[in-house]
């Protein structure tokens, strides 16, 4: 992959910043208008006796927004879960072509779930299917779970590509975060097995084993 200063870096970093830049809004726009929604409910049931109507729709539509856009802003942020045992183990090398395995896997499956999601988007909104309270189109609604994998995908597709770069010896669980771990004690104890198992292949090579002479 080229550095980060070249022409295409800096198109790969303008991209991942612009995404995160709509995840971003996207987001917030969605929590304040969740928050906002419930408040105006309660307040229309304890002083005026009226529910809103949408309340609970409107909730439910927000939900579905801030579950599959927040997808790729955990992406983005390093934040998602991950098994890694057997990687934490492995000396960088193998950890950032593991990575970029890892990173490509990840990007191809959520790029066929958004392929998925974008077919039953179509297809609702072939039938012309509305919300019960609302009156709004039904496939709204839907079209951010197959936004939400797509850019789930380009995020991890960035990550893959990003440790494509050999000259940088960092591991980076995003495009822009590196693989390090705040707790000094996790962090030394992952070292210390890493040092462990570098020794014992060293002492597998300097000290191999011969052959033992067959008994007569």
């Amino acid at each position: 992959m080229p550095q980060a200063n070249s022409y295409f870096g800096r198109v790969l970093t303008g991209l991942d910043n612009f995404i995160g830049k709509v995840e971003s809004l996207i987001l917030t726009l969605s929590i304040v208008a969740m928050a906002t929604n419930s408040i105006a409910n309660v307040f229309g049931r304890y002083l005026f006796n009226q529910s809103l109507y949408f309340s609970d729709e409107l909730n439910q539509f927000l939900i579905v927004i801030i579950t599959f856009m927040g997808l790729g802003y955990i992406t983005r942020q390093g934040k998602h879960i991950r098994m890694s045992a057997f990687y934490d183990i492995l000396p960088a090398a193998k950890r950032k072509l593991l990575m970029v395995l890892i990173a490509f896997v990840t990007a191809i499956v959520m790029l066929l779930l958004a392929w998925s999601a974008l077919e039953y988007v179509l297809k609702i909104a072939q039938r012309g299917w509305v919300t019960p309270a609302l009156q709004v189109p039904l496939y709204l609604t839907y079209m951010w779970v197959a936004l939400g994998l797509l850019l789930a995908s380009i995020q991890y597709f960035l990550t893959a590509i990003k440790n494509l770069d050999h000259k940088d010896p960092k591991v980076f669980i995003s495009f822009s975060v590196v693989d390090e771990y705040e707790d000094a004690d996790i962090k030394e104890m992952i070292g210390n097995a890493q040092l462990a198992s570098e020794d014992k292949a060293d002492n597998i090579t300097l000290n191999p084993v011969s052959p033992q002479e067959p008994r007569r």
